[in-house]
């Protein structure tokens, strides 16, 4: 049997398909243009939600990783690895983690953030290298990807299944059946506004899913306290405000009490919390977070 060429697997993909609804793109008015990319917007939170369930075994997997002391990686290769990146760099201040849990690995390096590197998502060796030179057993990989075959991703997904690591795959490609991939988190949003344009409703949906991935996995974790971010770190007057506030609300105490016991505690919003609501000093309020793993509802309900 002849093994189908990547140009063919590309001229296969979804992404890549002409968008029958959007075929006239180019003379209708704009008022008109905006509406169709709107209601191409709109399908995206539904094909999101046909992939919770396997988005909820992604989740299981970063839990397990963060609270074993693993680690987690984002690799992926333009709009894709960008994504992670952001994904990568918003986890600490939100949730109190320390920087290096998550790692995001950008196909092209870190310049390719900023300025697209043409090429860099071909190599299947460079992805793989990456990985190998980090991974270890017990550390989760998202391999993140429209097409689901980018071949930096696919060596990346394919090192970290060699070192052990739970590895997922988030793609827009339904069809991608990934071997190197424990989990495929598959988004089918269908042909794109403009066609192969996978920053439009592909990039959509990978934001999405990876917003439900990270924060479900960091609530099962013990970071939030029903809907306030407990470990929230106070790097900027908004943050320090918002931990003021939420010491406030949860421990029960004015704002004054709150912001005496954040500077008590170094602005660990959760030993503050414990402290207001038990009464009792910061040691004592070190040491029940520890025994509870820091989930503050085993402590205060």
């Amino acid at each position: 049997m002849k093994r189908e060429s990547l140009s063919e697997k590309y001229s296969k993909l979804p992404t890549e398909q002409i968008n029958p609804r959007t075929r006239d793109l180019d003379r209708v008015p704009l008022g008109r243009v905006l509406s169709l990319l709107n209601r191409e917007d709109a399908m995206v939170p539904k094909a999101v939600e046909k992939a919770i369930p396997p988005i909820e075994k992604a989740a299981k997997a970063v839990s397990r990783t963060y609270l074993s002391g693993g680690r987690i990686f984002f690799i992926g290769a333009g709009t894709s690895g960008r994504l992670g990146v952001l994904e990568a760099a918003e986890i600490p201040p939100t949730y109190g983690v320390d920087p290096g849990v998550f790692t995001a690995i950008m196909a092209g390096g870190n310049n390719a953030v900023f300025l697209s590197k043409e090429g860099a998502e071909d190599v299947f060796e460079d992805g793989e290298k990456e990985i190998s030179a980090l991974v270890r057993k017990g550390d989760t990989v998202v391999g993140i990807a429209a097409s689901g075959i980018t071949p930096y991703v696919k060596g990346g997904l394919t090192a970290g299944k060699a070192g052990g690591a739970v590895t997922v795959l988030l793609t827009c490609n339904p069809k991608e059946k990934a071997k190197e991939a424990k989990i495929i988190i598959a988004i089918d949003v269908g042909p794109e506004p403009v066609s192969g344009s996978t920053r439009m409703k592909s990039g959509t949906a990978t934001k999405l899913a990876l917003n439900m991935l990270s924060t479900s996995s960091m609530i099962i974790s013990g970071k939030v306290y029903r809907n306030w971010m407990v470990d929230v770190k106070t790097t900027s007057k908004k943050l320090e405000l918002r931990a003021e506030r939420i010491t406030s609300s949860v421990g029960e105490v004015s704002l004054e009490e709150a912001k005496k016991l954040l500077a008590e505690t170094n602005n660990d919003v959760k030993t503050a919390i414990v402290m207001a609501r038990l009464k009792i000093n910061k040691r004592e309020a070190e040491k029940k977070i520890k025994e509870n793993r820091g989930f503050l509802k085993m402590i205060l309900g």
